[in-house]
């Protein structure tokens, strides 16, 4: 099995925050490799890596990176593949990492999600995936259907909740 996506991080200590992509992609089926690379540190290893992912079959790359956090920037600049950048809260509650990621110069796009969203992450992957892929379609269509079923029972149970003033609910 080739991996489809490639999640990668600055280090190891980011591993909590980007096991969660790694969790719904291996929920939905999607095979996927990890590794951390750092574009301070191993910038030959990036450069490798970047230049190699979609001839080894990698179709969307999520990179996550805290504080300076130019790993997905780099990689981006490096590959034709989409790449999708996780801002890791390091410091400053992330906003470092965050505009580190967005604010990139034209021509070279990074996806961006929330700090610390790696989950949402692996989700705008597997979406990117199955705009080719009707099998994995169907399934994303069955996780939101199951958030939205989430919401509806959160609402049946809240309708249970009595207070002397609350009004009744939306229909």
């Amino acid at each position: 099995m080739k991996p489809l996506v490639s999640i990668i991080m600055g280090s190891t200590s980011d591993l909590p925050v980007m096991e969660e992509a790694a969790k719904i992609l291996n929920e939905l089926g999607i095979p996927f490799e990890m590794n951390a690379l750092s574009a301070h540190r191993t910038p030959e290893l990036v450069d490798t890596f970047a230049r190699t992912a979609a001839d080894r079959g990698v179709r969307v790359i999520i990179a996550g990176a805290g504080m300076a956090a130019h790993l997905p920037g780099v990689v981006a600049a490096l590959t034709p593949l989409p790449v999708i950048g996780v801002p890791i809260k390091a410091s400053l509650e992330g906003l470092d990492s965050i505009l580190s990621i967005l604010q990139m110069p034209p021509g070279i796009p990074v996806a961006t999600v929330g700090v610390n969203a790696a989950r949402n992450a692996g989700i705008l992957a597997a979406q990117i995936l199955a705009t080719g892929n009707d099998a994995l379609r169907q399934k994303l269509i069955l996780f939101k259907n199951d958030l939205k079923d989430k919401v509806v029972k959160a609402n049946n149970e809240l309708r249970k909740v009595e207070y002397p003033f609350k009004c009744d609910p939306l229909p």
